[in-house]
C-alpha cells in the first residue's frame, strides 16, 4: 500500500499546528491522529470524528513545507 500520512497544517487552529503523522496502514494511522487531536486540540474521539480523519489520509509522504 505505501506510507499514508495526515498533516496538521492543512486544518486551521490556533496554535498552528505543524504535527504531520504517517503510518503504513490507515487504521494505526487514524489512530495516532485521533490521539494527537484528543489530547493537543481538545476533540473528542467518536466514530464520526475517526471518519473525518481518515478523510484527511494522503498516500505517500508529507511535504517538506505547507503550500501557500
Amino acid at each position: 500500500m505505501g506510507r499514508l500520512y495526515i498533516d496538521c497544517r492543512e486544518f486551521p487552529s490556533e496554535m498552528n499546528c505543524t504535527v504531520a503523522i504517517a503510518a503504513d496502514n490507515e487504521r494505526e494511522l487514524v489512530d495516532a491522529a485521533v490521539q494527537h487531536a484528543v489530547a493537543v486540540h481538545g476533540h473528542h474521539d467518536t466514530p464520526e470524528f475517526r471518519s473525518e480523519i481518515a478523510k484527511a489520509i494522503h498516500k505517500g509522504n508529507p511535504p517538506a513545507s505547507r503550500a501557500a
